[in-house]
C-alpha cells in the first residue's frame, strides 16, 4: 500500500505522465521505496479509479496521447491521513543477514566474495545517497525544485530539511552495512585463520 503513498508524494511537486513519474522515482523515492515499472503503472490505473489521482490527455508523439496525473484533494487528505497515521515497524527480510548466521556452512572463499559483492553495492550506494542529499541541500534536485517552487520560503525550507532528515538516516544505515561487512571479513578471517 505504501507505493501509493510514494506515488502520490512524487506528484505533489508536479503533475507528470508515466513515463515522468517513472524516471523521477527511480532517482528520488525509490532510494526510500522501491518499485519497478511493473507495479507503478497499475498503481496510477487503481489510484486514479480510486479517486486519488486524476489524468488528462496531452499530446505525444506526432499523433499520440499518453495520460498526464493530477493529484486530487482526496489523494492529498488521504495522503496527510496516511502522513499523521502511526508507523508500524517492519520486521526485517534480508537474505545477507540470513546468509551471515549460516555462514559456518559456505567456503571461506565463497562468502568473502560474497561480502565483496555487498561492499561494491554498498559503497555505490552509499556514494549516490551522498550525492542525492548534496543536490537537496542546494535545492538542485529537480524533484525538490518542482515542489518548493509553489511554497513560501518557510515550507520550502521545511520540505528540505524533511528529505534530508531522511537521507541522513539512509546514509547512516548504508555506513552501518559498510562497517557490518567489513566485520564479516574480519570473522572470516579469523574462523579460516
Amino acid at each position: 500500500m505504501s507505493l501509493r503513498w510514494a506515488l502520490i508524494a512524487l506528484l505533489t511537486g508536479r503533475p507528470m505522465t508515466g513515463y515522468d513519474i517513472s524516471k523521477s522515482f527511480s532517482t528520488s523515492v525509490a532510494h526510500v521505496w522501491h518499485a519497478p515499472d511493473s507495479q507503478i503503472y497499475p498503481e496510477l490505473n487503481r489510484m486514479e479509479r480510486d479517486g486519488l489521482l486524476t489524468s488528462v490527455e496531452i499530446p505525444w508523439g506526432k499523433k499520440g496521447t499518453k495520460k498526464e496525473y493530477h493529484v486530487t484533494d482526496e489523494g492529498l487528505a488521504r495522503f496527510r491521513e496516511w502522513m499523521e497515521s502511526p508507523l508500524v515497524p517492519q520486521r526485517q527480510r534480508d537474505p545477507a543477514y540470513l546468509k551471515a548466521a549460516y555462514f559456518d556452512f559456505a567456503d571461506p572463499a565463497a562468502v568473502r566474495e560474497q561480502l565483496r559483492e555487498q561492499q561494491v553495492y554498498w559503497e555505490q550506494h552509499l556514494e549516490m545517497l551522498e550525492r542525492t542529499r548534496a543536490s537537496l541541500v542546494d535545492r538542485s534536485h529537480p524533484t525538490l525544485a518542482a515542489r518548493i517552487e509553489k511554497l513560501d520560503e518557510h515550507e520550502a525550507e521545511l520540505a528540505v530539511r524533511c528529505k534530508v532528515y531522511a537521507y541522513d538516516g539512509l546514509i547512516a544505515r548504508a555506513r552501518s552495512e559498510l562497517a557490518w561487512i567489513e566485520d564479516g571479513f574480519a570473522l572470516v578471517e579469523e574462523l579460516s585463520g
